[in-house]
């Protein structure tokens, strides 16, 4: 089963987004902020396939997430997804730069998330 890591300092999001993933056949694990996230990480056996990321958090951001994760290879080949309330094209842009793959705006459907996750190639 691949594998989902929903990184956001929301918890009805997480819950949102883990329902929404598990029903594509994702096994998930969360984080509440990028610095818990990297700690996530190192203690999964792999990589995941999938990374949802929060902009706006605590102790690490996810613009900051997304640099610490896209500076370790083993991560090099995982999808990482902006989802957050940061509509400016400014900010789409350094978070692309950054090394996420999508970018998503809150708040989100089912299928929207869908829809994104084809255009990653992940789901058919």
């Amino acid at each position: 089963m691949e594998k989902a890591l929903i990184v956001d300092d929301s918890r009805a999001i997480r819950r949102i987004l883990g329902s929404t993933v598990r029903k594509l056949g994702f096994e998930v694990c969360e984080a509440g902020d990028g610095k818990q996230a990297l700690e996530v990480l190192e203690n999964q056996p792999g990589p995941p396939q999938l990374m949802l990321v929060d902009w706006n958090m605590p102790e690490m951001n996810g613009l900051e997430f997304v640099t610490a994760v896209r500076g370790l290879p083993a991560y090099n080949d995982s999808k990482v997804m902006m989802v957050t309330t940061e509509t400016a094209a400014g900010q789409m842009i350094k978070a692309l730069e950054a090394g996420a793959d999508e970018y998503i705006m809150k708040p989100f459907t089912e299928d929207a998330i869908r829809d994104k996750l084809r255009l990653l190639g992940i789901l058919d």
